[in-house]
């Protein structure tokens, strides 16, 4: 049995208001195993986001720990706005995170094109983000967190702001470009069907505050079709999940 490269175990964040404080997450623990690609699904207000923050680095948990084995991994995120800089090009955006670390100028564009190729944006390497389509640009974003070849990629509902079409196409995108990284994955989202066509195992959040109330394994075969979303297998999956977060 592998190892998991992630551990939570008893995670608890509480933010100080007038009241005595807002309990945001309560006792969460679950594992993620390498190559794995999990989502995290729960009504609003569950306390997905503020996880993510805490395994990012950006948020101190009240209780509990995170664990990662090997000691801190690199970690890349992706938030539900692209949050690109207006004044670098697609390609200047994507390789930020490598002039931070002082990669030299050759490298950095080589690895930036490789990039740009996996996900689609050939073509499009010197355009402004004002330029980009909302699908383009989270495309770049997620060129961007996995640039610097990331242990861990963390995805905060980056097709939230998309109208559903492209959302869906994004879909294919994703599990396109995780098929060909195999990077162990963990993203938030509210979208049930989004959720069995990306991941490997699904976790469900309860009412705030937060903890793992429910566990699915999809038994779906990889590469996933648009069509397989029509299947009756695809439906009671996801039939079942629908039940767990109500």
């Amino acid at each position: 049995m592998v190892p998991p490269i992630l551990t939570v175990r008893e995670l608890s964040v509480t933010f100080p208001d007038s009241n005595g404080g807002l309990d945001a997450l309560g006792s969460a623990s679950f594992e993620i195993y390498p190559q794995e690609f999990v989502c995290l699904l729960g009504p609003s207000g569950s306390g997905k986001s503020t996880l993510l923050r805490v395994l990012a680095g950006l948020l101190q948990p009240t209780g509990g720990e995170v664990v990662f084995a090997g000691g801190q991994p690199k970690i890349g995120m992706v938030f539900q706005q692209a949050n690109l800089m207006p004044w670098r090009t697609a390609l200047e955006n994507i390789t930020l995170p490598l002039e931070l670390e002082n990669v030299p100028p050759a490298e950095r564009r080589a690895r930036a094109q490789a990039l740009i190729e996996l996900v689609g944006l050939s073509g499009f390497e010197q355009a402004w983000p004002r330029d980009l389509s909302g699908g383009m640009a989270q495309r770049v974003a997620i060129a961007r967190a996995l640039i610097h070849d990331p242990d861990l990629l963390l995805l905060d509902e980056p097709f939230g702001s998309l109208d559903a079409l492209t959302r869906e196409r994004m879909w294919e995108e994703l599990s396109r470009i995780w098929q060909a990284r195999q990077k162990t994955v963990l993203m938030v989202t509210h979208s049930i069907g989004e959720s069995l066509f990306l991941a490997d195992r699904v976790l469900v959040l309860s009412q705030r505050p937060g903890r793992v109330k429910f566990e699915m394994k999809v038994d779906l075969p990889r590469p996933r079709a648009d069509e397989m979303r029509y299947t009756p297998h695809f439906s009671k999956l996801a039939k079942r999940l629908k039940e767990a977060i109500e």
